[in-house]
C-alpha cells in the first residue's frame, strides 16, 4: 500500500501541475492605467551604453553609463484620464572616451568633471523642473505640458483595449523628436505568463529615424531593434521592471565626413 502510494504521489504532483498551466493559460487581465491617487512612483533606470564609430579606417570606442530616478505623483485619477507631477530627481553619468573619463552626479556635485560644465547646466535644469503630464486610462499621453519625451515615464506604455492571455500580442507606433531627431518607434508586446498580480511580456520594436537639421544635407539615416522583457502590474497598468536590449546604427555628417556609428546597450527599469 505504501509502495502504491510512493508511485501515485509524483503522478498526482504532475498532474496537479499541468492542470495549474492550463488554468493559467485561459486566465486573462484586462489592463488599465490606475495609479492610486496621491501616491507617489519612483522609476529608476539604469542604462549602458557602448558607441562605436568608424573614422578613416579607425575605430573609435565610447561607453555611457546613465541612472536616472523621477518620480510620478497620481494628483487626480478617474476611469477615463490619470494626471501625474513628475520631476527627475537625480542623474548619474559617467563617460570613458580615448582613455579619459567624465562623471556627473546630482547628488555629489564635486565629482563632476569640468569638462561636463555645459551638460551639467541642462541637466541641474531638467532637475529642477516639475513637469505635468496627463494619460488616459490606455496609457496614451494626451497632454504634457513642458515636457519632452525624454521626461515621460518608460514606466507607462500603451495597453491593449482588449483582455490579454497567455499568447496575446499588442503593437503599437509612436513618432517623437528628441534632441532634434525625429523618429519612429515601433513595439510588440507578447504575453509569456498572467496572474492576479502580473503581466510578463516579452518586447520586440525597431527604430527609423532622420535627424531634423541635416535633412537638406539627405539626412542622417538612424535605424535599430529593440528585444527584452517586462513585468506589468495588473492592478495599476504600470511596469514595475524591465530590461531592454538596444541596437541602433546610424550615420552622421562631420567636417564633409560620412561617419557609420554603431550604438549597442542594455537598460533596466525598476518602478515602486
Amino acid at each position: 500500500m505504501n509502495k502504491t502510494i510512493r508511485r501515485i504521489a509524483p503522478v498526482a504532483l504532475v498532474l496537479i501541475g499541468l492542470a495549474t498551466l492550463s488554468f493559467m493559460a485561459d486566465y486573462g487581465v484586462t489592463l488599465r492605467l490606475k495609479p492610486q491617487q496621491g501616491k507617489t512612483y519612483t522609476m529608476s533606470t539604469k542604462t549602458n551604453m557602448m558607441m562605436m564609430m568608424e573614422v578613416q579606417g579607425q575605430t573609435m570606442n565610447q561607453t555611457q553609463n546613465m541612472e536616472i530616478r523621477q518620480s510620478f505623483t497620481a494628483t487626480s485619477v478617474t476611469d477615463k484620464v490619470s494626471k501625474f507631477d513628475t520631476q527627475i530627481e537625480a542623474i548619474k553619468m559617467s563617460m570613458s572616451s580615448m582613455g579619459m573619463k567624465m562623471e556627473y552626479d546630482s547628488e555629489h556635485p564635486e565629482k563632476t568633471s569640468p569638462m561636463l560644465a555645459g551638460q551639467t547646466k541642462e541637466m541641474d535644469a531638467a532637475i529642477k523642473k516639475v513637469g505635468h503630464v496627463t494619460y488616459d486610462a490606455l496609457g496614451n499621453v494626451i497632454d504634457s505640458l513642458d515636457l519632452d519625451m525624454s521626461q515621460i515615464g518608460a514606466c507607462i506604455i500603451e495597453l491593449p483595449a482588449k483582455e490579454v492571455k497567455v499568447g496575446s500580442t499588442w503593437s503599437f507606433s509612436k513618432n517623437q523628436n528628441v534632441n532634434n531627431t525625429e523618429m519612429q518607434v515601433n513595439y510588440t508586446y507578447t504575453v509569456t505568463k498572467v496572474t492576479k498580480k502580473s503581466v510578463d511580456v516579452n518586447i520586440s520594436g525597431t527604430v527609423k529615424g532622420n535627424n531634423a537639421s541635416s535633412t537638406s544635407k539627405g539626412g542622417d539615416g538612424i535605424s535599430g531593434t529593440y528585444s527584452g522583457t517586462a513585468s506589468i502590474s495588473a492592478q495599476t497598468g504600470f511596469i514595475v521592471s524591465s530590461n531592454l536590449k538596444t541596437n541602433i546604427s546610424m550615420t552622421i555628417s562631420e567636417q564633409g565626413l560620412s561617419i557609420p556609428v554603431t550604438m549597442v546597450g542594455t537598460t533596466t527599469m525598476e518602478a515602486k
